[in-house]
């Protein structure tokens, strides 16, 4: 027995729910549990590729579905005179499209951060360090300091500069507790000048925070915006 190509099938179901209303029935009558399984296979897999389409690349507000349906009906029928471009070409424009698409947004990315740090930086109680990392004391405790080997309690809210919060645990209601040189570096700089029960608000560039890799939702290249109350130190 042939194996059904698994992504075929997400492709073509995906084209046809990315259609806005064209080409399908919605209306359509499942008499049959082959027709339900059917449906179930584009139900679950339409929804998928959609959310994966959100993630191409400079597409926000630019979307051209037509452009998808055209391409994958015309390479689907094999009408080979009608393609405007190879397979092979296809694969290498969207790789080519990814990259410059992805470079763009790490740039505007990198510039935002600068300019907003240079902007930051004159701005009443805003205290620069000489690594870049920018902080204002919101509260100065009196308790001690951290050091390179301690291990920290804390509650912190974190954001990009847009303001949207991408970790929070304030929100979840629960301290985080780890070493002081076991998070990203501009933590343990700004730890280490936090007596316990100090709360300060922190700017982290992307250098001493995740780098041009980023990490798990966060963006390559993205500076960062900390509130940060230091709770305690671990014995």
């Amino acid at each position: 027995m042939k194996k059904i190509n698994v992504l075929m099938v997400i492709v073509a179901i995906g084209m046809i729910v990315a259609s806005c209303g064209k080409g399908y029935n919605a209306n359509i009558s499942l008499k049959t549990d082959v027709d339900s399984a059917f449906y179930a296979v584009g139900v679950s897999y339409g929804a998928g590729l959609r959310e994966q389409l959100k993630t191409l690349p400079g597409v926000e507000g630019r979307e051209n579905y037509d452009a998808i349906i055209t391409g994958f009906a015309v390479a689907m029928n094999d009408q080979v005179s009608q393609l405007k471009m190879t397979p092979e070409e296809a694969q290498e424009f969207i790789q080519n499209y990814v990259m410059t698409a992805q470079a763009k947004q790490f740039e505007t990315a990198k510039a935002e951060g600068e300019d907003f740090l240079a902007s930051n930086r004159g701005k009443a109680g805003v205290i620069t360090t000489e690594t870049g990392l920018q902080y204002k004391v919101i509260t100065e405790g009196t308790g001690k300091r951290p050091t390179e080997e301690n291990e920290v309690i804390v509650h912190y809210t974190g954001k990009f500069l847009d303001g949207t919060v991408f970790d929070s645990s304030v929100e979840r209601g629960d301290p985080a507790e780890f070493p002081v040189l076991g998070v990203i570096k501009g933590w343990g700089q700004v730890l280490q000048l936090m007596p316990v029960g100090s709360k300060y608000q922190v700017w982290i560039p992307y250098e001493l925070a995740y780098g041009e890799s980023g990490w798990q939702g966060i963006p390559p290249y993205s500076m960062l915006e900390f509130e940060v109350e230091l709770l305690g130190i671990k014995e």
